[in-house]
């Protein structure tokens, strides 16, 4: 058996770790060895692959550092001066992450989220490419329009009431009549007032008011005088129905018809020519109602204080017209109940006072007994009724007294007929006796056919 030479084995050592290691471009030249029938050896083929891996590795990493700016130096240090981990390089930086590039922001600084484009930048009108194989000639000379659609009776309810519960809330009339605008009515467009109305018959006087003057301000702009005789007709024809929700509704559609009139939105020969159904006692009831407010002014002159403005915030001069209106209506029509939900719904119960005084003023300017019996037992009815209260009626009667000495001037029977009405109130239970025994009286003669002997006696009552 042969051994090997300590010389030997050193050489051979040398040589094996200059496989691995290398002695310089000299032995590691020496050392490939050649492809054998075109494969490789193993060993090269793993040192390739695991140095191919992590240079992948190396430049993906890089590439990412590189994006947010938090690449490290080889001395450790920060390229940008902030921390790796800072979330401001995060937020702030608008450069591009595939790092490619000058470093400049994407899109000139106008490409980040919710950007419409650079500071001061200023869009021009889209000039249409003639050359442009989608390019239709015809369709530059097209107009586009909106189209809606006519409503039908349930849409036309639907849509126009709230229009008009939002008008009782805020009164402006332009803004209705821009809403309508958008509403293609067509021929529901008669609708429109009975329906407006029929909303107002079960709100307050403040709302029946603000439907007179929407109806006012609408015909001639959106509505005709055509389309309020039909829309009042067919409210005519509905009265049945209508009372069943407000009992009130004839007086209430008579007031409304009287001022229309009043208005010039409505003829003055309306309610003859009126052809809905004979037969309806309500249809005649409201025509005879808007007849005697008619019948109360003069030719040419508006009703425009039919349904009073409530809670005492209009002028005393209105407060006085509507007042006077009332008493002649009553006077017309006798309706004493009527009477009082009229001055019930002026809602005005600290001047009561007032009507007590014009009531007594009628009844000293009249010339028949006719007005004398219906003043008394109106001011009867509303004393039994608490509506007028003791302390309005001694105003009343207060200012009569103060001013008789005047009224007398014009009406020369003014204290004798005042000494009798104030008697019979009392007797009616309507004043008291301080208020009676405060009544003034005129010093008068009295001669030989009156049982004195021929003396003349001067005596004050």
């Amino acid at each position: 058996m042969e051994v090997e030479h300590p010389s030997e084995i050193n050489a051979n050592l040398i040589d094996n770790d200059s496989l691995f290691y290398g002695d310089g471009d000299q032995n590691a030249t020496e050392q490939v060895k050649p492809e054998v029938n075109g494969n490789w050896p193993a060993t090269t083929v793993n040192e390739a692959r695991i140095t191919a891996k992590a240079k992948r590795r190396l430049r993906k990493n890089s590439s990412r550092d590189s994006g947010r700016g938090d690449s490290v130096s080889d001395n450790g240090e920060n390229g940008r001066g902030l921390q790796p981990t800072s979330p401001k390089t995060k937020l702030m930086d608008r450069k591009s992450r595939t790092g490619k590039g000058r470093g400049l922001p994407k899109k000139g600084g106008a490409g980040g989220k919710g950007v419409w484009g650079t500071p001061c930048q200023i869009y021009d009108e889209e000039e249409v490419d003639v050359k442009d194989p989608n390019y239709d000639e015809d369709q530059e000379n097209c107009v586009y329009e909106t189209t809606v659609l006519p409503l039908d009776e349930k849409s036309f309810e639907k849509s126009v009431t709230p229009i008009v519960q939002e008008y009782f809330q805020h009164g402006d009339t332009n803004e209705v009549a821009e809403m309508l605008k958008d509403l293609n009515l067509g021929e529901m467009k008669s609708g429109l007032p009975m329906l407006a109305v029929s909303i107002a018959l079960e709100g307050k006087a403040s709302h029946r008011e603000l439907t007179s003057k929407l109806l006012h301000d609408l015909c001639g702009t959106l509505l005709s005088t055509r389309d309020v005789e039909i829309s009042f007709d067919r409210l005519l024809e509905e009265l049945p129905e209508l009372v069943l929700d407000t009992p009130r509704a004839p007086q209430l559609v008579g007031q409304f018809i009287a001022r229309a009139v009043g208005d010039g939105i409505l003829n003055k020969t309306y309610m003859e020519s009126y052809k809905g159904t004979v037969d309806c006692d309500h249809a005649r009831e409201a025509l005879k109602r808007a007849a005697v407010l008619l019948s109360m002014t003069r030719v040419g002159r508006k009703i425009d204080s039919v349904w009073g403005a409530g809670g005492g915030q209009q002028p005393v001069k209105k407060l006085v017209k509507e007042i006077d209106m009332l008493l002649k209506e009553y006077v017309l029509s006798g309706d004493v109940l009527e009477a009082e939900r009229c001055l019930q719904e002026l809602e005005v119960p600290h001047f009561h006072h007032e009507l007590v005084y014009e009531a007594i003023l009628m009844v000293l300017e009249a010339t028949g007994d006719t007005t004398y019996k219906m003043m008394l037992n109106l001011l009867e009815a509303l004393w039994k009724s608490a509506v007028i209260t003791l302390d309005q009626m001694k105003r009343g009667y207060d200012r009569i007294y103060q001013e008789i000495p005047d009224i007398n001037l014009d009406v020369p029977h003014a204290y004798s007929v005042l000494e009798r009405f104030v008697e019979d109130c009392f007797k009616a239970g309507i004043i008291t006796k301080q208020i009676r025994d405060q009544c003034p009286s005129r010093g008068r003669k009295r001669f030989v056919s009156e049982g004195d002997g021929g003396r003349l006696k001067f005596e004050s009552y």
